[in-house]
Parts: C-alpha cells; structure tokens; sequence
C-alpha cells in the first residue's frame, strides 16, 4: 500500500481530491516503478486538483506532473533498481498517473537520470516550474537575445517560473526586470537578481498595437493582455517566449510587433521533448544553479498539504516553488 491523492469524478460531474491509501496493483501499466520521495505543485497541478481548468483525462487521476526518486523495479535496459530519477511531462498528473504519491510507475520515457550534484529534493526545487524557465532562456539565447542586446522582462516574477527565470538569467549576465502584482516582495525579487521592478497593472489592461522598446526579451508565463503589451514593447529583432497562462488562454494583441519590428514570439513546450533534450536541460540547470537558490525559492510542504495549498497558488498567494515531501503525512 501507498499514499496518494487521488483526483475523482463524481456522476455529477463534481470533482474532488484527498489523500488516500492505494495498493500497488493499482498502479497503471509501465516500465519502470519508482519509490517517490519528492514531487511538487505547479499551476498545472493546483488547476486539476481543485477543479478549476480541464487538466485531468482520465478519472481516478493521481496528480503530480514531476518527481523524483529510486528505482524499485524496472524492466527497461536504462534503468536499474536503485538509480535515482526525475520524472516530468508525458502526460504525469493529466492522462498517466503522477507524482503526489509515494510510488510511480510510469514508461521510461518520462524519466532521466538525476543530474550528479542535485539531491531529489534540489530538483522538485526546480522541477517542472524551473526547467520550463531553463527552456525558456535557452530559446532566447538560440535568437540571438544576449546580455548586450538589452534587458530581458520577466512576468509572473514572483511565481516558480519566474523565479527560476529572473536567477538563472541573473547568473547569465542579464539585467532582469521583473514584472509582479506583489510589489511588496521587491526585497524578494532583488535578491533573486531583479535590477528593476515594475507593478504588473502596466502590462495587464489593454494597451497599444506597438509601445516604446523597452526589452531586448521576454520570457512570459502570464499570457493575454501581459503577453500582448510585453510583445509590443519589445525591442527590434528581440524575442519573446510565451510559456504560462495565469491570466488568461487569449493573446489579444495585432501583428504590428512581429511585422514592423521582426519580433520572435516563441512558443515553450516541455511535456513531449526527447529524453537526450530533457537530459540536457537538466544537466545545464545542474550547472548554472546554485544551493542558495533552493530555499529561498522553494518551501517544504507535506503531502496533505498540496490540496490546500493549491488554491493558495491558484489565489496567487504563493511565492516561488512548493516543494512536496510525500514521505510526510
């Protein structure tokens, strides 16, 4: 037997989430089993475990989209019992059972070997929120947007994407401006290697098809109207990443930025990439990252806390990453 929170779908259509004991012959099919010691809570997750966005496929769901652990079991050749893993994407927590749970089974494909230097505990710090900016950094780096070129904005600032985002373009040698509605974190966002702090209420009403250049890049997990003028105040030839949704699915914007100016809009997709991608991006978060990072961002919690603490992100009450010990009740 294991603890789990298990999503399920009433005949009514409500849904609801607890934490509840599973046997393992529950488990769906997969390569390798893996007894889990920390997961997380993205935005992904606290939209399926309250309810709140269509996330989950497939009812019972256990949510969690990563993890990290020891194998116990393992039937595929690049796994042996006892290697430790990091599970994301490939559907975790939406149509494959996930990660908020002492154990997972799941296909080798999801999974990559823990990167030398980053206990399990260091890469839920990270985890989905932070490899999504990893990603992102990287794509602006492949269009050219360089420390040189001019600052880079960060929206959602205060969030685990942007946290990630703001330390690891900090340590690349950018100046950072961070967009948030929690000026009174400022302190917060300055040590993170913030050089400027501007509130989000300037991105976030309807502006103009084109604003004054103001960043060289972007990297955006906030979408709609923020996505739209950090577009159209982007500098000639600079490039935006558009990797969140927090306000809103819509991108009300015009084609003023990308025609007139040669603005790059870059789209962030983490949860199909190859295992050699994966690998690498976790390897170069391995590298740039620094132990200090970890618990100023990120803040334990137990695992019967990640349903309450899911409407607390969704409410954006939560600063940084909540990482979750499932071997805490």
């Amino acid at each position: 037997m294991f603890r789990a929170i298990l999503i399920e779908k009433a005949p009514s259509g409500a849904e609801s989430a607890r934490v509840t004991e599973l046997d393992e012959a529950q488990l769906r099919e997969g390569d390798v089993t893996v007894r889990v010691s920390h997961s997380t809570v993205n935005f992904k997750d606290a939209l399926a475990i309250t309810g709140r966005g269509p996330v989950v496929r497939e009812f019972p769901m256990v949510p969690g989209i990563d993890f990290a652990g020891t194998v116990e079991h393992s039937t595929h050749q690049d796994f042996q019992v006892g290697d430790a893993v990091i599970g994301n994407g490939f559907g975790l927590g939406e149509k494959v059972w996930g990660g908020l749970a002492e154990t997972a089974r799941v296909k080798a494909e999801c999974l990559v070997p823990l990167p030398s230097g980053l206990s399990a505990r260091d890469a839920m710090a990270i985890g989905t929120g932070g490899f999504t900016a990893m990603r992102s950094v990287n794509a602006l780096e492949r269009h050219d947007v360089t420390p040189d070129k001019g600052p880079v904005l960060v929206t959602g600032a205060n969030g685990g994407v942007g946290s990630f985002a703001i330390s690891l373009l900090a340590a690349l040698g950018y100046r950072v401006i961070a967009s948030t509605g929690r000026k009174h974190e400022s302190e917060y966002l300055t040590r993170r290697g913030a050089s400027e702090i501007i509130d989000r209420t300037e991105l976030s009403e309807p502006g103009r098809p084109l604003g004054k250049e103001r960043w060289a890049g972007v990297i955006d997990s906030v979408g709609s109207h923020t996505l739209a003028n950090a577009c159209a105040s982007t500098m000639r030839h600079g490039s935006v990443a558009a990797c969140g949704l927090a306000q809103g699915m819509e991108l009300p914007a015009t084609v003023a930025p990308f025609i007139l100016r040669g603005v790059n809009l870059l789209g962030i997709e983490t949860s199909l990439l190859s295992r050699a991608e994966r690998v690498a991006t976790w390897q170069r978060l391995a590298a740039l990252a620094k132990p200090s990072w970890f618990d100023d961002i990120a803040r334990d919690i137990a695992l019967r806390d990640a349903v309450t603490q899911s409407a607390e992100l969704l409410a954006g009450r939560v600063r940084g990453r909540l990482v979750v010990d499932v071997r805490r009740g």
